[in-house]
């Protein structure tokens, strides 16, 4: 990767087949979020880097082995997997006999989810996919994380709202690549109307400098066909840059027309041919006859995510209490009342607003620790009432 790049590279060794891996990590500052949907899903996302601009930045939130396809989300612990010695001894044999056994069966889930990833024509069907194999291969330990398979279904469902609202990435691919050989142009054409202003200063210069005397007549003579020649060649030079713009300029009408015509990642039902498939979502459709996890629209996927975030709050297994036990309540909340199930809606949102406020007050004096929560509680009151209303005309 070059600096130019949004990503940096990082060498992971897969704990199930040993394969090196370099996964793409995205930098600091790469893109910007101009805010947050209710269930905190970024919003109109704007990479500094134009080509990226039709990328959810989820498409990197799951690393996936490029030979067994072992996938989980790309954390500075997965990182660091060998040091992880609880991860070794109770997960790593378990997941990797059972992954392993995956990988030997003719069209199993993880062979067939594996191999559709496409991330060069569909980045963000290839964020969802992985996403499903990271869900897949937290299944395979028997006891699995419920936090983090409601957090991927919750990402899930915000990829699927991304793909009909984001810029197509074939487009945004054809679009940087005009913009580097426009910004490539506009350099050339600077720098040769600057060197033909500075050799026509010189010959200006010399010409006052020495005069018509004879010598610098004799010198005048030697220099103005120089002259006469850069300037031949310039215009030479002209002629094809004026041909590049019109190529660029031919380019940039075939990004808009392509963009018009709707070829890509626009809505899932209409794309192109998707791994022997008509679509990515009819790729989906069957795969969802072998395996129950598979889910195919947002609302299915934020379905999903309750169960899951609902189940660990039961348990309370991964969940610290405070900030984050107020978070989860609110999300069950937030992700019930979206997918139309109001009486559980408005159960945890009358939970996140009790808990919430006796967890503000009980840290009054510490205002960096209540921020959360009071931003959270502000959310709980307003969807809540929002739920309310919708709950009424049902």
């Amino acid at each position: 990767m070059t600096t130019d790049s949004p990503f940096f590279l990082a060498k992971v060794e897969c704990p199930i087949c040993k394969t090196i891996n370099e996964f793409e990590t995205v930098r600091m500052g790469a893109y910007v979020e101009e805010g947050r949907d209710s269930d905190f899903c970024p919003r109109d996302i704007k990479w500094r880097y134009p080509k990226y601009d039709g990328y959810n930045p989820l498409v990197f939130f799951v690393a996936t082995c490029s030979n067994c396809f072992y996938s989980r989300e790309f954390t500075p612990a997965f990182k660091d997997w060998k040091a992880d010695s609880n991860f070794r001894t109770y997960r790593l044999r378990v997941t990797k006999d059972k992954h392993l056994e995956q990988l030997s069966t003719a069209d199993s889930v993880v062979k067939r989810l594996g191999a559709a990833i496409d991330m060069g024509r569909f980045p963000n069907q290839s964020a969802i996919l992985k996403l499903h194999m990271a869900v897949f291969d937290e299944q395979l330990f028997e006891h699995h994380s419920k936090l983090d398979l409601g957090r991927f279904y919750l990402r899930i469902a915000w990829v699927y709202r991304s793909i009909g609202s984001t810029v197509n990435p074939q487009v945004s691919r054809m679009r940087g690549f005009t913009y580097e050989l426009e910004t490539r142009y506009d350099g050339i054409n600077d720098a040769l109307r600057g060197t033909r202003d500075k050799v026509g200063e010189f010959v200006e210069a010399v010409r006052k400098e020495f005069g018509a005397d004879t010598h610098t007549a004799d010198l005048r003579g030697q220099i103005l066909p120089y002259q006469d020649r850069f300037f031949a060649e310039a215009e030479k030079l002209d002629g094809k840059l004026g041909s590049i713009d019109e190529q660029l300029a031919g380019l940039r009408s075939l990004i808009e027309e392509f963009k018009t015509v709707g070829v890509g990642l626009g809505d899932v039902n209409s794309e192109p041919m998707f791994a022997g498939f008509g679509s990515f979502a009819d790729f989906l459709y069957d795969l969802k006859k072998e395996w129950d996890g598979i889910v195919t629209n947002e609302r299915e996927a934020l379905a999903k995510a309750v169960f899951y975030y609902r189940a660990a709050f039961t348990e309370g297994r991964g969940i610290a209490p405070g900030n984050q036990q107020i978070q989860a309540s609110y999300l069950i909340a937030e992700l019930s009342r979206r997918i139309g199930d109001y009486a559980t809606a408005r159960e945890f949102f009358n939970s996140t607003i009790k808990h919430g406020q006796e967890f503000i007050y009980r840290n009054r004096h510490d205002k960096t620790q209540t921020a959360l929560a009071r931003k959270i509680l502000e959310l709980a009151i307003e969807q809540g009432k929002s739920s309310m209303a919708a709950a009424t005309t049902v």
